[in-house]
């Protein structure tokens, strides 16, 4: 790679670097304008702002930043990136058998809670500060939440019986909140039947030979088999077409679908890709609207040697016509991993990313790795081999406890961790992805409930308010609040923010990218009666916020 960013065939004509201050509300940007006459190249049209762009052959490594600057979210992404923390909820049949990964051979009698008391699960969420809360309606165990038709692996089948994506949908817009649904596409009880017996034959001898078993195949050999499905995951079967949704026998659906009132697609897949679609179908058309729809890439069973090739083009066009405004993670303008789970975003964390194939093909399409500590700076975006750009946000999933389901033996984070997470998370651009487990009693423990509690009051005393919305300055404060108008691009490479005491203008802090919001944390308290930021670098003329000013509790006291 060449150095600065530049690659051979694509030498920019050199300019000289002109700066521009802007008066902003209680804020002051310096902005490079380079502008450049463009030949004619069939790349000479404007560039208009658009949530994804096709690098052309033709475009020179200006015109690239001018698309960079130019990619801005959809609709959807939009509201996605304003609801600032999710409430990730990890519950079904692994808390009942104190697992974190689930064979798909459970014994559905073990899932037997006594009672669950959703509203208890969302008045935990809120205290939290949690604006959308997302459940794991399938895990890979295949274990689904909701009485699907297409599979006895469900709540209907247990002692339980009833529904219980329902009435957490209806909990959470009671609460005001928004919904999303994780639905993995890895199956454990979709596992072919004679391939698990053989495998099943394999780790059996494995333990004999007293080799160490991995997690997956302790589950798998704990609970035996066969699996509860029918088969359909990894078992090589060839795309046809096949209509969504796929009636079943006394179907309920059958007169709104031949009425047009519910809607029917045609698509081109296997037998497993059918079969997730229509669960989609399910979940989109009785519970939407679905504000988020996770796809986990998780495969358990990868390394045992079976793998689904999942239709993603299909997929993609399939959910774009059934729920147009519904973020996708992992999917074409929708919302990607930050790369860790650890709830922590970049210290440079571009919303704006590059990628070699078209994001509409393929399942998290990043060129590079997700944990790459830069995946989109100007070096990224102008490699050869970047083909498209987007609008691609990220989300920072941790759980507040050791595991992602509720185990007795274990201790939540404390409200001091999760505000640590918060402006590591949402102060660097990012959502944060808070897991919070409820019990086999059907409700979110009391220590959870204790630290979550203090943790959305110490979000909301810090950055509840701006500083200077309590009247005149001079303003005492250890943070600082930074943000773009990302409905018109994330631009800002590089920034500084000063203050201003007795006359004198001093620079306080600094930083690299903005987006949706940057939370800078000062050293100590500085006391000051204006403040400004200097954008140095930029990709365009920026759109900066007002600035704002916080101060943190421990310095409150």
């Amino acid at each position: 790679m060449a150095r600065n960013g530049r690659h051979p065939g694509r030498r920019p004509r050199r300019h000289p670097r002109l700066l521009l201050a802007v008066a902003l509300a209680g804020a002051a940007a310096l902005i490079p304008l380079q502008a450049h006459a463009q030949k004619k190249t069939g790349c000479d049209d404007p560039v208009r702002p658009a949530s994804q762009m096709r690098i052309e052959e033709c475009d020179t490594p200006e015109r690239v930043i001018q698309k960079a600057a130019n990619i801005v979210p959809t609709k959807g992404q939009y509201a996605w990136q304003g609801r600032e923390v999710t409430a990730f909820t990890h519950f079904g049949m692994n808390t009942f058998t104190n697992r974190e990964w689930g064979s798909g051979a459970e014994d559905r009698a073990k899932f037997a809670p006594k009672d669950i008391d959703f509203d208890q699960w969302m008045r935990a969420y809120k205290a939290a500060g949690a604006e959308q809360v997302m459940l794991t309606a399938k895990h890979h165990d295949g274990f689904a939440l909701w009485p699907s038709r297409y599979t006895e692996h469900s709540v209907k089948n247990t002692p339980w019986k009833k529904d219980i994506l329902g009435p957490y949908v209806k909990a959470a817009h009671k609460a005001g909140l928004k919904v999303g649904v994780y639905l993995s596409p890895a199956d454990g009880a979709e596992l072919p039947h004679d391939w698990h017996k053989k495998w099943l034959e394999q780790i059996e001898a494995k333990q004999d030979a007293g080799e160490e078993l991995t997690t997956v195949e302790r589950t798998a050999l704990e609970d035996g088999g066969p699996p509860q499905g029918h088969g359909r995951y990894g078992n090589g079967s060839e795309p046809t077409e096949r209509t969504i949704p796929t009636l079943t026998e006394n179907d309920d659906r059958a007169d709104d679908v031949k009425s047009g009132k519910l809607p029917s697609f045609k698509v081109k897949v296997n037998d497993y890709d059918a079969y997730y679609l229509n669960q989609v179908y399910e979940v989109m058309t009785e519970y939407g609207p679905v504000d988020e729809l996770w796809l986990d890439g998780a495969n358990p069973w990868r390394d045992a040697g079976i793998t689904q090739k999942y239709g993603h083009a299909e997929w993609f066009e399939f959910f774009k016509k059934l729920a147009p405004d519904t973020p996708v993670f992992g999917g074409p303008q929708g919302v990607r991993w930050v790369g860790n789970e650890k709830g922590i975003a970049r210290e440079s964390e571009w919303s704006v990313t590059p990628h070699t194939v078209d994001p509409w093909t393929t399942h998290a399409p990043l060129p590079n790795d997700s944990t790459d500590p830069d995946i989109g700076s100007r070096e990224k975006i102008l490699d050869p081999s970047v083909k498209y750009l987007q609008w691609y946000p990220a989300e920072a999933d941790v759980s507040n406890r050791p595991g992602w389901y509720h185990h007795p033996e274990e201790k939540p984070k404390s409200a001091a961790e999760l505000m640590s997470l918060y402006e590591r998370s949402v102060g660097r651009n990012a959502s944060l992805l808070l897991n919070v487990p409820p019990a086999k009693n059907g409700r979110v423990d009391d220590a959870d409930m204790a630290e979550l509690t203090a943790f959305g009051n110490s979000v909301r005393d810090v950055y509840g308010t701006d500083l200077r919305a309590k009247g005149p300055g001079p303003y005492t404060f250890d943070r600082i609040g930074v943000s773009e108008d990302v409905r018109k691009g994330q631009r800002v490479e590089k920034f500084a923010v000063e203050a201003r005491t007795g006359g004198t203008w001093k620079e306080i802090a600094h930083g690299t990218t903005v987006g949706h919001r940057r939370i800078l944390a000062l050293d100590a308290p500085v006391t000051a009666d204006a403040v400004r930021v200097k954008v140095q670098e930029s990709r365009a003329k920026p759109h900066l916020r007002p600035v704002t000013l916080h101060l943190g509790k421990a310095s409150q006291r």
